[in-house]
């Protein structure tokens, strides 16, 4: 079972002591779809500055009434227990959830896979393994780019490719 994760930001360590999330998506991944969606804004607690919001779309009037992290720090915990950790770009979005659990006082530790790791080693040659480019060379449409679940539905999509590549069913 995987747990394809993506995350969106109001920015990283540079801006606040540690970076803060405002948008989450998980899909549960049984191997061979997704059988459950979790997604929420995310109340981060600070202020999102006009730059990541013209990334995201996201406002601080959109999240002033979205839970807290540790409102919703259980459900995640829940959905990715004994699953692996799938995102793309892994690092990115792993290490914010963990700086989040961390900020609770709770360790974070999943099993991580990457797809843009993956999509190197299984679809060699590409100019670039972006999540927007690569998706739109394998066809897989995301009109939600930049948000949590638009991104997360793509990689999803991206991890159905690879793993008939893998399988060797493509």
């Amino acid at each position: 079972m995987f747990a394809i994760i993506d995350i969106e930001t109001c920015g990283g360590k540079f801006e606040y002591k540690r970076g803060r999330i405002t948008e989450i998506c998980i899909l549960i991944h049984d191997g061979l779809q997704v059988v459950e969606k979790f997604s929420s804004l995310v109340n981060p607690e600070c202020y999102i500055s006009p730059l990541y919001t013209n990334i995201t779309g996201i406002t601080n009037e959109m999240v002033a009434d979205a839970p807290k992290f540790h409102e919703i720090a259980n459900t995640i915990l829940q959905l990715t227990e004994n699953r692996t950790f799938v995102a793309h770009n892994v690092s990115f979005d792993y290490n914010f959830i963990r700086d989040e659990f961390s900020a609770l006082g709770h360790e974070y530790q999943r099993e991580k896979l990457c797809t843009v790791k993956l999509s190197r080693k299984l679809i060699p040659g590409k100019k670039t393994y972006s999540l927007g480019p690569l998706c739109q060379s394998l066809g897989i449409n995301n009109h939600a780019r930049h948000r949590a679940e638009g991104d997360a539905v793509a990689t999803a999509k991206l991890f159905d490719i690879l793993l008939q590549i893998k399988n060797g069913s493509r």
